[in-house]
């Protein structure tokens, strides 16, 4: 009973390490669909969202048969509870890079305000700070943890500024307001992808340590300083220009039908 007890901690050990991996390969391709335009990238990361959900349910199964087969205890109690927790936020990021891929394709022919806004540099931070954290679960090296706060503070930071750029031009052209929305909408789902990525660090740190970070002051210094020179810079920008080209040649201010 104690070996199979073992085992089963081991599949879940080895299946929670599975669904990061995907994960962290369905945001790193919804971020390429999005810079690159690739339509058909973004239908296969929304294709293969059936697999993250099948793993979410084969982690949540093994979970439940482990309890209640057996009355794990100490670090083993911990075990199932961090993976519980990191399979749900796991499952939350592939939903986001879902979003990403589907509202890629509606911002695909305005490469050049994605690049004004700058969204490559905040689509970089958030692949980096998804596959930090998912190294971190694969080695368990809790010391690297305060890194992935102080990015995702920085995350944070910066699309909110984007986002309150895009805002007000949506104030001035009501031409803007669909291009404008998916985009605002895509820097939420990378708001919550570097905010599920601390959530998954506080995990580890309580299945490593048995230390709970949740709710607690988090007083890390932002790798970039109180503002990095890249978000102030983008708030300095010149106003945008998200108006579509070809309705510029004809009228600065005609609303767009829908």
């Amino acid at each position: 009973m104690e070996r199979h007890f073992e085992l089963e901690l081991q599949k879940l050990n080895k299946r929670v390490i599975k669904m990061g991996n995907l994960v962290a390969f369905q945001v790193h391709n919804a971020f390429d669909a999005l810079l690159r335009g690739d339509v058909e990238l973004a239908q296969q990361i929304i294709d293969n969202d059936r697999k993250v959900d099948k793993l979410d349910t084969k982690i949540d199964k093994l979970c439940q048969r482990i309890f209640a087969l057996t009355q794990p205890v100490a670090t083993d109690l911990r075990l199932i509870m961090s993976s519980l927790k990191m399979n749900n936020d796991l499952e939350r990021m592939g939903d986001h890079a879902v979003t990403i891929a589907q509202k890629s394709e509606g911002v695909s022919e305005y490469r050049d305000i994605i690049d004004e806004l700058h969204i490559d540099e905040i689509v970089k931070m958030t692949d980096m700070i998804v596959n930090d954290v998912i190294t971190i679960l694969n080695t368990r090296n809790t010391a690297f943890v305060k890194d992935i706060f102080e990015l995702a503070s920085a995350i944070e930071e910066k699309a909110q500024v984007i986002s309150a750029r895009i805002i007000e031009e949506m104030m001035h052209k009501t031409e803007v307001i669909v291009v404008a929305t998916n985009l605002i909408v895509i820097l939420t789902a990378i708001e919550r992808l570097a905010g599920y990525s601390t959530n998954i660090a506080e995990s580890i740190v309580f299945l490593v340590d048995g230390r709970i970070l949740k709710h607690k002051k988090k007083n890390f210094e932002n790798p970039l300083g109180t503002t990095s020179p890249a978000i102030a810079e983008s708030a300095q920008d010149e106003p945008l220009s998200l108006s579509d080209p070809e309705q510029e040649a004809t009228s600065e201010a005609t609303p767009s039908e829908g």
